[in-house]
């Protein structure tokens, strides 16, 4: 399988020239085409924001849903057919703020699939206010004195609660968020990868 095998036809996409959530694409189809994982074997669950739109721009299956409510749909997709490959997508505010109760219990839980958190550190879509994971000391149009907490450590949270696949990734580095991605999938349990953008 080749990663144009995951494209579709005229998908009008929406990101800016430049985005990482382009090269986070790119990665994930390389790595799909690497495991030769079918589309129709394949499931992306996400919710909205920027990160939510990558279902919408590769061959597979969607479910989207509600904003930071993307890993109970994914954890009951998986259980009901074990066999196909689910892939939930979401970006740190979805993930770590609105979803971050379902975040902790879906690792407790330890269902087989993959979680993507595009984290660029802001609510980008939604006015460029702090997210759970942007750094101290950030001016946004809404925190004007800048953040004044210090960041969520989701990679910290998730090893605490013994996630059995931990990694972080770099959306410009394609070549080793592909390697990343395709262990993570690979990997039998629930797969955190947390990629900087």
């Amino acid at each position: 399988m080749k990663a144009k095998d995951f494209d579709i036809p005229g998908a009008d996409v929406a990101w800016c020239p430049g985005c990482g959530n382009l090269s986070i694409l790119r990665s994930l189809k390389t790595a799909l085409a690497e495991l030769k994982i079918q589309p129709e074997d394949l499931v992306f669950v996400s919710g909205i924001g920027q990160a939510g739109k990558l279902p919408h721009y590769i061959k597979g299956n969607v479910f989207n849903g509600l904003h930071g409510r993307s890993l109970s749909p994914a954890t009951g997709i998986k259980a009901s057919n074990p066999e196909l490959t689910v892939i939930d997508v979401s970006g740190d505010g979805c993930m770590y703020g609105e979803g971050g109760n379902h975040f902790m219990h879906t690792i407790r839980r330890n269902p087989d699939i993959t979680n993507l958190v595009h984290n660029n550190m802001v609510y980008g879509l939604t006015k460029g206010q702090a997210s759970p994971t942007s750094r101290r000391g950030f001016v946004t149009p809404v925190q004007i004195t800048g953040v004044q907490l210090e960041p969520f450590n989701p990679l910290a949270v998730a090893i605490a609660l013994n996630a059995s696949f931990v990694a972080r990734a770099y959306a410009n580095d394609v070549e080793k968020t592909r390697e990343i991605l395709a262990q993570a999938i690979r990997h039998k349990g629930y797969a955190l990868v947390d990629i900087f953008q």
